[in-house]
């Protein structure tokens, strides 16, 4: 049997179509109005998305990013975990219009979603988007206001979704919301924007789950400490989002792509098999020669240079990306 699993342009024509009656003015003006609150403080009684303006306009400018920033963190944890594994269940908190849960029906096919959010409008918006995806695990999905951050009560979950939520709370309710992520999951994955303070949000969330039990699948080779030093860098990845006509309208940008920067982690309480490193920077292609940034598994953070001399290897590092594992399964 056929089953339609979602992709970057399934979403986009999902979108195209909800979108078609907003003016692009009027989106562009929303879009600042978002942005503004998203880069100042807001307290966890106050939802961003206040009405289906707001919503529209959001998904429009960060749907299509948060989606394939998402999808990325979870095709790391597809590589690390056993081959045999799927969640059954899932839960997105603060899931808003649903994009981390269209990325996770494009990895695993039956996982029976909840997605959770206080945003009522973005709610509503995206049960309208996942039924136009035609993919039956978003058809049947289930959205649900719940008031995201301390307090908030989880069912078990194979997998638990947390995508750019922690910089709206507070730092007590994100400390109680990784907690309760924690004792719910199997799996979590946490994303958040690529920012020295994106990931110092990330950084506090790993130790967390670390606390309570859980093991590191990705983007680290293991669950030691990360061997970063406070205040000198920050570990994020990027991934390449395509721009329809309507977001190069809204985000007022004329190139067909952006690049959006996430830092994220992936832990859980089963066996996986960790990359032994990872590639932290864009590889550096020179003549006869790839310099890789790479954090390892026993040397911490490393530098490595691959010649041709190293035959297939040199052949893997031409082709490997930022964020990929180190060195690429099957090669010497």
């Amino acid at each position: 049997m056929n089953v339609t699993l979602p992709t970057a342009q399934s979403l986009r024509a999902a979108l195209a179509g909800l979108l078609d009656g907003l003016p692009p003015k009027q989106a562009a003006q929303a879009v600042d109005r978002l942005i503004a609150s998203y880069r100042g403080e807001t307290p966890t009684n106050a939802p961003i998305l206040r009405d289906r303006s707001d919503v529209v306009a959001y998904a429009a400018y960060r749907m299509p990013a948060t989606f394939e920033a998402a999808r990325s963190a979870l095709d790391a944890l597809v590589e690390a975990a056993p081959p045999d594994w799927a969640p059954a269940t899932h839960t997105d908190v603060g899931g808003g219009t649903g994009a981390a849960s269209w990325a996770v029906a494009g990895a695993w096919e039956g996982a029976a979603t909840t997605v959770l959010d206080w945003a009522e409008p973005a709610l509503a918006l995206g049960r309208e988007l996942a039924e136009a995806s035609g993919v039956p695990g978003l058809r049947e999905a289930r959205w649900e206001r719940a008031r995201i951050g301390a307090a908030l009560e989880l069912a078990p979950a194979d997998l638990v979704t947390v995508s750019y939520v922690l910089k709206e709370l507070t730092a007590q309710a994100r400390t109680e919301l990784v907690d309760a992520v924690a004792g719910a999951g199997q799996a979590v994955v946490i994303v958040e924007p690529g920012t020295p303070d994106g990931y110092a949000r990330i950084i506090e969330a790993r130790d967390r789950l670390i606390a309570a039990g859980l093991t590191i699948a990705a983007p680290c080779p293991h669950s030691a400490a990360c061997p970063i030093a406070p205040g000198t860098d920050w570990c994020h990845f990027s991934a390449r989002v395509s721009r329809s006509s309507l977001h190069r309208q809204v985000k007022g940008g004329s190139l067909s792509h952006e690049d959006e920067k996430f830092s994220y982690v992936a832990a859980t309480r089963f066996p996986t098999t960790p990359a032994p490193a990872r590639v932290t920077r864009r590889p550096q292609i020179r003549k006869g020669q790839v310099l890789l940034e790479l954090c390892t598994r026993d040397e911490g953070l490393d530098r490595s240079t691959v010649t041709k001399r190293h035959g297939e290897l040199y052949r893997a590092a031409r082709n490997i990306a930022w964020g990929e594992p180190w060195p690429p399964e099957g090669s010497a």
